[in-house]
């Protein structure tokens, strides 16, 4: 078929397969490992001609140590603390300035505790399609309004579309049928989750599954512990983080644990659906006001709704997101 012909809802289904493709060629195929390359599209087009000229026309070896070569995929622009202060101070934005890592986690897990939605700003924006820990919006995966929250609120997209768990790389093997140590850190595999984390469906929760055609109720059925994450067949499309690649996210999700007990969060990209994922700060803060995200952590600065006096309008909500088409 011609990608001119594609839609928008066929590329959609088209990524499933093929998400749902790598786990099970990593779970029955030949193979103890596999690595896929996190931008294969279009941006990805541009990381392969500059591996052809220099290894082909320029002909320099490649050297392999068996480790990712393409370390986390964080090849776009930094943002410092002195350039959030000054946009932060340019528009009067009230905010809270942590000089402690800790206590800056600290905070953050007690919102995300809460239940409230945070945009995490850190560090180098990611190369490909998938937000990794550094453009994100987090929530906990354990609320079962979680999903729902972010679609309606946040997304501004079907309340049925599932979201994917970032979890702490030597724990994903105890929530999700994958082995112990098994990467995957551009959020490319699909992994059921594991029967002893899922619910017993009481008799009328069967039976909307069994019987309801709208995806819209049966996502709506707790099917596990962390339901955020779990979609109708149990499968979830995990990220799994370590701190050689991920950084200040992965701890972040160590602190998490530490005081939930749960060693994941609910991670999608930082945008309204239709939208680029954000790429500066000024971007951040327009999508924090036009949405119903609680919190914004840019860097070392964390920004509550509740604080700021501007908020946009239901009109200018409207106008911002209108601006992007439905994915």
């Amino acid at each position: 078929m011609s990608p001119a012909y594609l839609t928008p809802s066929t590329i959609c289904k088209l990524h499933v397969l093929w998400k749902c493709s790598n786990g099970r060629l990593l779970r029955e195929g030949p193979f103890e490992n596999i690595w896929i390359q996190p931008a294969a599209g279009d941006a990805g087009g541009a990381l392969g001609a500059a591996l052809f000229v220099w290894h082909q026309l320029l002909d320099k070896p490649r050297v392999t140590n068996g480790n990712d070569q393409q370390q986390g995929s964080l090849l776009g622009p930094r943002f410092s603390n002195e350039n959030i202060a000054k946009f932060l101070a340019e528009k009067a934005i009230p905010h809270q300035r942590f000089e402690q890592e800790a206590g800056l986690l600290e905070k953050t897990v007690s919102f995300l505790e809460q239940g409230q939605i945070v945009g995490w700003f850190q560090g180098r924006m990611e190369f490909g399609p998938r937000a990794l820990g550094s453009r994100s919006i987090l929530g906990d995966a354990r609320n079962p309004k979680t999903q729902a929250n972010m679609n309606l609120k946040i997304k501004f997209r079907e309340s049925f579309r599932p979201f994917a768990p970032a979890v702490l790389l030597e724990k994903a093997h105890e929530y999700f049928s994958m082995s112990p140590g098994q990467e995957s850190p551009y959020m490319l595999l699909t992994a059921p989750v594991l029967e002893k984390h899922r619910t017993p469906l009481s008799s009328e929760d069967a039976k909307t599954m069994a019987t309801n055609l709208d995806l819209r109720q049966r996502v709506g059925v707790v099917r596990s512990d962390i339901p955020a994450v779990t979609h109708v067949d149990y499968s979830a499309r995990v990220q799994t983080v370590d701190e050689l690649r991920h950084d200040r996210f992965y701890r972040l999700l160590k602190t998490f644990e530490q005081k939930t007990g749960c060693p994941m969060l609910v991670n999608t990209s930082f945008n309204v659906r239709g939208e680029p994922i954000v790429g500066t700060p000024e971007d951040a803060y327009r999508c924090f006001l036009a949405t119903d995200m609680d919190v914004l952590v840019m860097e070392d600065f964390i920004l509550c709704k509740t604080e700021i006096k501007h908020s946009m309008s239901a009109q200018e909500q409207a106008k911002y997101v209108a601006q992007f088409k439905p994915d």
